[in-house]
């Protein structure tokens, strides 16, 4: 009877052999041909940048069918990340002039006045340019915040780099202008609605606001570093309003949603995103910053993967392997294809996990990341494995097969060339959308690099704690503001898990911008942490007459407080409370 077991065992094992050797030869291969099409769309002397200035990043050749002939501040932040990175891991110091030449566009791209404003005036939240430097003036889903953080986490990795070789001097005269701008927009910023990262839901984003509260951050500690400690109390408090509202987005359904908003399920690739691109080594497996190795992402992975059911190239795949994955479910773009850089990000997540672990040398599984862990091996129950157990080692092995298989999938789709375009069909495999994406490229030297064990330097994720009142901006009151609390006694459907995606949840809108205009698709939502009681703190104009009322959201519904309206005048600074009853 024990031969059927050992014949499956060996099998196993084998068949985790060849996903490695597949996964090895295919970075093997692929990465010197991602790195080459990734330097040829970039300007000036890329030969596939169709003129853009130097050191503008152009998302894609593709003129038509769509035309990504444009440069976007997130595209080109993620793609100089992965450039300053190597660079400064040593990978290739030939890059030094790339990157003072993305330094240099940057510089005069932030001044562009644009649709969304000028350099002062919300014009940094402008998602794309012409690739020439000028202003794109076309209808598009604006503003998206997440371009200023992204690229404000790309030229602190630089500047610490630089600071840490005494080069102060530089970073000082030359970065942190650019880098300041960037980081007062989000610290003024950040609890205000924008497109997500897929440019289509207008709300607020978990990717967006987790990568905003690793810039406040590292931010932060980089003035203190560089003697510029004026900004440094302020970026700090409103990391901390950020890293508690981030907190929110945490379903009880076991994954993250996305976006407060958009009606869709919030099963999104954004969410692995956020866990790469904000992965530090030294944090561990912290939940409370949603490290690749934390039960709630790990959770939210194994949620996440499981939504792409519906793809035909999924169909009799086991779901202990590696499955073809998207943006989301409900994806209709282009037919709502897999995507390239989201299969490889999901292999990042595990990679990091590993590497983690390694370090660590204990592996420790909760009830709400045992699903995962089972799914890969069977019987794991929660607890703690250290280094010297035969599960610890039985889990290294069997997430290092499930990540493998997830490149295997991605080696599968690749044409002969080794070209990435944006997506592949989820009917058959083949590229489709624009050709040779940028940002395909840069997923796949990233997801090489975490294979080989190689980490990102640290941001300042470990060892954080969640204020204990989350606050929509710096709770004090900043010049011609006052700092308001609302509370509002309501029960609600399902109030034990209030705040997931399956409760009904109360949110605040009313007659100032800051309470966004009366709209219920943006409206804000309360914190349920002393339920009944739900509680938000607002910065509201002084001396200012409000009006405001609440609402309930529920399975796709909208019901609004009954009339009249709640008014109330701000006073000259300070802050206030508004203690409400639901009726």
């Amino acid at each position: 009877m024990r031969w059927p077991l050992l014949s499956a065992f060996l099998l196993s094992i084998a068949t985790a052999s060849v996903r490695s050797q597949t996964a090895d030869a295919y970075f093997a291969s692929e990465s010197p041909i991602a790195k080459t099409n990734l330097l040829a769309n970039i300007g000036a002397s890329g030969s596939k940048s169709h003129g853009a200035k130097p050191g503008i990043v152009i998302a894609s050749p593709s003129t038509t069918d769509p035309n990504y002939l444009f440069t976007w501040t997130r595209d080109s932040a993620l793609v100089f990340q992965t450039i300053i990175d190597q660079y400064t891991l040593g990978k290739d110091t030939t890059l030094r002039p790339l990157i003072d030449s993305y330094v240099a566009a940057q510089t005069i791209v932030q001044q562009v006045s644009n649709p969304s404003g000028t350099v002062s005036t919300g014009g940094l939240g402008e998602p794309k340019f012409n690739i020439d430097e000028s202003a794109f003036t076309g209808s598009w889903g604006r503003p998206q915040r997440d371009g200023p953080a992204l690229r404000a986490n790309a030229l602190i990795t630089w500047a610490n780099y630089l600071v840490s070789h005494g080069n102060s001097s530089y970073v000082t005269g030359t970065l942190w202008p650019i880098l300041k701008l960037d980081l007062d927009y989000v610290s003024a910023n950040w609890n205000q609605t924008g497109f997500d990262l897929w440019e289509e839901v207008s709300s607020s984003s978990f990717f967006t606001t987790a990568v905003q509260h690793r810039a406040l951050r590292q931010g932060a500690a980089l003035a203190t570093s560089i003697g510029q400690t004026g900004v440094v109390s302020g970026y700090t408090t409103q990391a901390a309003n950020a890293l508690c509202f981030l907190q929110s987005y945490w379903s009880s359904a076991g994954y993250i949603t996305a976006n407060t908003g958009g009606g869709r399920s919030g099963k999104d690739a954004n969410t692995v995103l956020t866990s790469i691109h904000t992965f530090d080594p030294a944090a561990g497996c912290d939940a409370t910053t949603f490290q690749p190795c934390s039960d709630r992402a790990l959770s939210n992975l194994f949620v996440y993967v499981k939504a792409f059911s519906i793809y035909a190239l999924n169909s009799g795949v086991a779901s202990n392997q590696g499955w073809a994955t998207g943006r989301y479910p409900e994806d209709s773009y282009f037919g709502g294809n897999p995507w390239y850089l989201t299969t490889l990000a999901v292999a990042e997540q595990l990679y990091d996990s590993l590497i983690v672990w390694k370090a660590k040398g204990s592996i420790t599984v909760t009830a709400l990341s045992q699903p995962f862990f089972a799914n890969l091996v069977p019987g794991t129950a929660a607890g703690t494995y250290a280094s010297s157990s035969s599960t610890f080692t039985s889990i290294i092995s069997a997430v290092q097969t499930y990540a493998d298989s997830f490149v295997s999938v991605v080696a599968k789709y690749t044409p002969s060339g080794g070209g990435l375009a944006e997506q592949y069909s989820r009917a058959n495999g083949a590229p489709t959308s624009a050709v040779d994406l940028t940002w395909s490229y840069a997923a796949l030297l990233t997801a090489a690099n975490a294979k080989a064990g190689g980490a990102p330097a640290s941001w300042g994720a470990s060892g954080l704690t969640v204020p204990t009142t989350c606050a929509r901006n710096d709770g004090g009151g900043g010049t011609g503001t006052v700092a308001v609390t609302f509370n509002v006694q309501a029960t609600t459907v399902f109030g034990e898990v209030a705040n997931a995606e399956s409760a009904e949840n109360i949110y605040l809108t009313g007659s100032v911008d800051a309470l966004v205009n009366w709209s219920p698709d943006n409206a804000l939502l309360l914190s349920s942490a002393a339920y009944p009681i739900w509680s938000i703190t607002v910065n509201l104009p002084a001396n200012t007459a409000i009006e405001y009322k609440y609402i309930r959201k529920f399975n796709g519904a909208v019901t609004w407080e009954s009339d009249p309206n709640n008014s109330f005048t701000t006073g000259a600074s300070g802050s206030l409370t508004r203690t409400d009853t639901w009726r």
